[in-house]
């Protein structure tokens, strides 16, 4: 029985944490979820720290730019 009271007294404290999280974002004037990414943050911005996936997107980019398929030529085999 005192499992079931933790519990319940926990599921409760979530919900009212999602609420103030949900009120917060929907009462507040351009509310929005904190952007957590890396590559958002101004400080590392300015440093020039990216994450990975961001430095995987540009190196590919890179890569396209660099092979030029319309130049390649079928080989006669």
């Amino acid at each position: 029985m005192e499992v079931l009271k933790v519990i319940t007294l926990a599921v409760i404290l979530i919900c009212f944490v999602m609420l103030g999280l949900a009120a917060q974002i929907l009462l507040k004037k351009g509310g929005r979820f904190p952007e957590t990414h890396i590559g958002a943050n101004k400080h590392m911005k300015a440093r020039g720290i990216t994450c990975v996936q961001t430095f995987d997107k540009m190196e590919q980019a890179k890569a396209r730019k660099e092979m030029r398929f319309k130049e390649l030529k079928k080989e006669k085999v």
